[in-house]
């Protein structure tokens, strides 16, 4: 079967489309054909090992898993010995961080992943290009209080996880405030967000306005840049590390300082669970939550379709069109 490896970390040069034995599935996985993937910055960090943290989980020296991807969305092709939560021929979609292997053909995933049965009427390319950001914004905006009557603001609310954060955050009831490109503000409206803020015309923090969450969906602010626009006592999110790895030890001091009733630094740890991507079906279901895709690039192009990603230029996500 084709499939996009790497045998080495670097640059999105490193992959390669290679002819590779097919998997079979073992006790308690699925086969799964795969129809679309997707790339995201789970699969670019893995692919570069970067940041350095990443490597005790993809292989200190060199990468543990020769393929990527860990969306996808396809129909299970054969089932292991146990399994009894699907069945061959059904249609299937979710994420796999732990195993990936989606940039391929077929895949093998266990029938306890973040996997749920698709609709009949959602499309693989929907079904693809969901899980991944999904989970991760439900677990910034979980650990963040999001929920029904808070006011929260998402920067950075056209990536994989900001669109999803939005729309999230409007279903669990949220006054959401996005703050994006002037060319996506519609966009970004039509997901939910009550209030929009075109980040190069005005800057959030000098409105003289808080938020009860402050949720930056991709890391490029920081906590002193922001603190002044959360309300005391209430989390500033993060999904990086941030420059020379401030934010745990800040996560760690305003966690103890915070007790007191100061603002707070958040940057929770992904949980990947079969509830997250079934309560994501659900919303999709009752019309509450929709993909937003960028463009579509074939599994040939994955090179091309990576470099893109790392120019951190794409509205929503990147589907890989890997079977017909």
């Amino acid at each position: 079967m084709k499939a996009a490896v790497h045998d080495r970390y670097g640059p999105p040069e490193v992959l390669r489309i290679e002819d590779v034995p097919e998997p079979v599935a073992g006790p308690g996985e699925v086969l799964v054909r795969v129809h679309r993937s997707t790339v995201n910055r789970t699969d670019c960090g893995f692919r570069a090992a970067e940041p350095v943290i990443v490597r005790p989980f993809s292989g200190i020296r060199r990468p543990r898993r020769r393929v990527l991807g860990n969306e996808f969305a396809g129909v299970v092709e054969a089932i292991g010995p146990g399994v009894t939560r699907f069945a061959v021929g059904d249609r299937v979609f979710g994420v796999d961080q732990d195993r990936f292997g989606a940039s391929a053909e077929l895949m093998v995933t266990r029938e306890t992943a973040p996997i749920a049965t698709m609709p009949d009427d959602m499309s693989f390319d929907d079904a693809a290009a969901m899980s991944d950001g999904f989970i991760l914004a439900h677990t910034c905006l979980t650990g963040g209080t999001g929920g029904a009557g808070t006011r929260v603001l998402v920067y950075g609310a056209t990536g994989s996880i900001g669109t999803a954060a939005v729309q999230l955050a409007h279903a669990w009831g949220a006054h959401v405030t996005a703050v994006a490109d002037a060319s996506t503000l519609d966009l970004v409206r039509s997901l939910g967000a009550e209030e929009v803020i075109d980040r190069r015309a005005q800057d959030f923090t000098r409105l003289g306005r808080q938020w009860d969450v402050v949720f930056d969906a991709v890391g490029k602010l920081s906590f002193a840049h922001c603190r002044r626009a959360v309300v005391k006592g209430g989390p500033y999110v993060t999904t990086d590390l941030g420059r020379f790895w401030h934010v745990p030890p800040l996560v760690i001091l305003t966690a103890i300082t915070g007790r007191l009733g100061t603002r707070r630094t958040l940057l929770p740890l992904p949980t990947y669970r079969q509830s997250h991507v079934e309560e994501l079906r659900q919303l999709w279901v009752e019309g509450r939550y929709r993909a937003v895709i960028d463009r579509h690039f074939p599994l040939a192009d994955i090179v091309e379709a990576t470099r893109y990603v790392q120019a951190g230029q794409k509205v929503g996500n990147i589907v890989i069109d890997v079977t017909d």
